[in-house]
């Protein structure tokens, strides 16, 4: 059995950060084209947030800009373009918790409703994805573009 699960465990050393960071950048491209295309989402409290332009702006340009993160996500020599992106967007996300706390906060400050709770999981996704950034270069690699060897 020790020898079973040494073998387990080394996969998931050799391809882990390689699959989260490919699954990462599937959910953004997903996600993100449900917005340019008129599907509700719970972002769309962002677009309300942000009052520089008018929601039917902002949302889709969410959209299309959670699709780059995700493309960059996927693309390995862009992964840092896309820790960039999402901190470039994460300001608004926190910014919403203070504009909207009766939208994002069932019980204020520790009851999040369900849109509140996803905006705390685009946050956590934030660390995943500089935890990724963060092991890029060590990552073995016979195809430097998208996957490892």
């Amino acid at each position: 059995m020790h020898a079973f699960d040494k073998k387990i465990f080394e996969a998931f050393s050799k391809y882990g950060h390689k699959m989260h960071r490919l699954s990462l950048g599937c959910i953004f491209i997903w996600f993100g084209l449900l917005k340019p295309f008129g599907e509700k989402t719970t972002t769309s409290l962002l677009a309300h947030t942000v009052y520089f332009f008018p929601p039917e702006i902002v949302l889709p340009f969410l959209g299309w800009w959670e699709v780059a993160i995700g493309i960059c996500l996927i693309y390995k020599p862009l992964v840092k373009v896309s820790i960039m992106l999402q901190f470039i967007r994460i300001p608004g996300t926190i910014l919403a918790f203070f504009m909207h706390p009766d939208i994002c906060f069932v019980q204020l400050p520790l009851v999040p409703s369900p849109v509140g709770q996803y905006l705390i999981k685009d946050i956590v996704i934030l660390f995943a994805g500089i935890a990724i950034a963060g092991t890029i270069y060590n990552e073995k690699s016979s195809d430097p573009y998208f996957f490892n060897k």
